[in-house]
């Protein structure tokens, strides 16, 4: 699938990912390098929205809620999410307090929507 975005949104994603909160810090821990047997992108701009971060062979964003970014921001959040999901990108959403206080649980749920996703599940565990 081909996504495009608003080539204004990449200073935005590039500032996003300097300033990076704790949280998404913790999560792009666990994320990056193909960890979890895929490639993850952060603050990738998608259509007119940038997400946290993103699979490109999965179609799955992940985003991180409670941070200052989406405090009071329900509404808006939902009216992205089914925009972004009218894409075919699947969505799947964490609390900040989540990531921070729980994170183990938080890569068994990201694990266990890459296994439903995924045609051929890759291992899990990138050997170093």
């Amino acid at each position: 699938m081909k996504l495009h975005y608003q080539k204004n949104l990449n200073h935005f994603s590039r500032k996003l990912r300097q300033a990076g909160n704790l949280s998404e810090v913790i999560l792009w821990n666990e994320l990056k390098g193909n960890k979890l047997g895929y490639r993850f992108l952060r603050q990738r701009p998608i259509g007119k929205f940038i997400v946290d971060f993103f699979c490109h062979k999965l179609s799955l964003a992940i985003e991180i809620d409670g941070t200052a970014s989406h405090n009071n921001r329900i509404k808006k959040d939902e009216i992205r999410q089914k925009e972004l999901e009218s894409s075919g990108i699947k969505i799947i959403r964490f609390q900040d307090r989540d990531i921070r206080y729980n994170l183990a649980n938080v890569i068994e749920s990201i694990k266990s929507e890459i296994l439903r996703l995924a045609d051929s599940p890759p291992p899990l565990e990138k050997k170093e």
